[in-house]
């Protein structure tokens, strides 16, 4: 138990000297940080809201246009069952009113099969149904939404909504936000030290539904300046129309839809060296794309992003390889704004903000300064218990808590983890485990002392027993801190990342640290007699 190689001892010693070079930038000011050597680590750790300020949002969602866009999508697969069943089901009459989708099968003897080619379309993977099929007077068909279905659906976009918002939060280079559900159709997002609020909820709230969509050239001006749109058609904003009308019909269906992107760039036209976004497609979505390319020269095709038409080109050629570029009023922060939407994914579902509040450095700053005094004023009287109650024993405790503070910190930093507000308490908790550790073996060293053992066998026995203690008991709490660092948020997140580092590093410095200081003192010195 006392024997340490000398690679063993010049490996804990280079770990400690890592641990504190890690640990001197998240304790030093801003302008001293700057002037330290080159071989000075420069991560630091990350403070969250409740530390350092920020950005508070609670986004709602709207449901009833979930509704719609899940009926907008059902047309249009039943619309596909339909067309591509052997033989084809004529149908007509498409009606969507009162939350339900309903169509006429032309031939009645055909009811049978439409069924059957509805089915699919009926249920999710799960198994659970998403609509009921019904018919009326023979060949009219409705499907209403189950209940379990629009729980589902809603239930899948709020998580969808969730990995979009983290996704683009991120692409902002923003540190540990926190982003949870609240309830069945609310998001709560804390992005700490964010300076531009008024961007976070511009990025958040675009909802960045991108769509091609081949223009409707037979429409009526007048009528679609009136906002009228033909059977098949639908008009939209146009705000940048070349012949000045605010509104462009474009065909309803068909066209590509946005989700099959894999990359959105920002970038500069060729032409006119103004901001643009360039995009692409995955295999799929580039061979839709090519093939409506191919079958519409020469025709106008609308650039579609949240319901407004933002460009409108003409096709010249067919365009392959998937890469299309989105040409606009940009400008170089809108443009990457977009690529960021684009590239993260469209939301499923709007959201709007219901409550947005900002939290100021300053209550931060106080709870630091306490929490810092708190910590100082409690170490400070470890420190001399220990010191009187074991003695040189005492001292080589109180060094090793000292480097276990510092330990902590820098795995903090290197691991680029955030302190929260509850991360201080499991801070100071740690302390308390660490001194608790150094407990436990000296004490288990007197014990062996007063059974006549001879110094060297009584600091061998006592690290050793004391060692199975101390790993049961830790082994636990990191545990404890695993299973709430899973399903634990937000600060109780950070509260467990602070509890697991400190755990490892306490038991680190409390057992192998002091062993090998004790191993060396005693090597040194031969003790014939201990006082502890």
């Amino acid at each position: 138990m006392l024997d340490f190689p000398r690679w063993r001892v010049w490996m804990l010693n280079t770990l400690i000297i890592l641990g504190v070079l890690f640990a001197i930038p998240s304790v030093l000011p801003t302008h001293i940080r700057a002037q330290l050597a080159q071989f000075v680590p420069t991560p630091t750790i990350n403070l969250g809201l409740d530390l350092a300020g920020g950005s508070h949002i609670l986004l709602e969602a709207d449901t009833s246009q979930l509704a719609e866009t899940r009926l907008e999508a059902l047309e249009d697969s039943v619309r596909t069952a339909m067309r591509r069943a052997d033989p084809r089901i004529a149908i007509s009459d498409v009606s969507r009113a009162n939350g339900q989708l309903s169509f006429t099968v032309d031939s009645p003897a055909q009811v049978d099969a439409a069924r059957e080619a509805l089915l699919p379309l009926t249920s999710n993977a799960t198994g659970s149904r998403d609509w009921n099929i019904g018919v009326n007077d023979g060949n009219r068909m409705i499907l209403t939404p189950a209940g379990a279905g629009d729980e589902t659906a809603l239930d899948q976009a709020m998580d969808t909504a969730k990995d979009v918002i983290d996704r683009r939060i991120n692409a902002l280079g923003t540190l540990e936000p926190t982003i949870i559900r609240q309830g069945e159709n609310r998001i709560v997002v804390q992005v700490p030290g964010l300076d531009d609020p008024e961007a976070l909820k511009a990025l958040i709230g675009k909802t960045a539904k991108l769509e091609f969509k081949l223009v409707d050239e037979q429409a009526d001006p007048d009528q679609t300046a009136q906002g009228k749109a033909r059977v098949g058609s639908q008009v939209l904003p146009y705000p940048d129309n070349p012949s000045g009308l605010p509104y462009i019909a474009v065909r309803r269906l068909g066209g590509i839809s946005g989700d099959k992107l894999v990359k959105a760039d920002p970038t500069f036209d060729s032409q006119t060296n103004e901001p643009a976004v360039t995009i692409q497609f995955d295999s799929e979505g580039g061979q839709k794309f090519a093939r409506m390319t191919q079958q519409n020269v020469n025709k106008l095709f609308a650039i579609v992003l949240d319901g407004q038409v933002i460009s409108a080109p003409q096709i010249r050629e067919p365009i392959f390889g998937g890469v299309s570029q989105i040409s606009g009023s940009f400008t170089t922060e809108s443009a990457n704004a977009l690529s960021i939407s684009l590239r993260s994914g469209a939301l499923p579902v709007d959201l709007k903000i219901v409550e947005e509040r900002s939290v100021g450095p300053d209550l931060g700053a106080d709870s630091i300064r306490r929490g810092v005094l708190a910590a100082v004023i409690g170490t400070t009287a470890i420190l001399v218990l220990m010191f009187l109650v074991y003695g040189r024993f005492g001292m080589y405790a109180n060094v090793a808590l000292v480097i276990n503070v510092a330990m902590i910190l820098g795995v903090m930093a290197f691991a680029n983890a955030t302190l929260t507000l509850p991360g201080i308490a499991g801070f100071v908790l740690t302390i308390g485990a660490a001194v608790d550790a150094n407990v436990l073996i000296n004490e288990r060293i007197r014990e062996e002392l007063k059974r006549g053992r001879r110094v060297v066998q009584a600091i061998e026995f006592g690290y050793k027993e004391a060692s199975r203690a101390i790993f049961d008991a830790n082994s636990t709490n990191v545990i404890a801190a695993v299973l709430l660092f899973i399903f634990g948020s937000g600060p109780i997140r950070g509260f467990a990342v602070v509890l697991m580092i400190g755990i490892v590093t306490s038991v680190f410095t409390a057992v192998t640290i002091t062993r090998m200081w004790v191993s060396r003192w005693v090597k040194r010195t031969r003790p014939h007699d201990l006082t502890i």
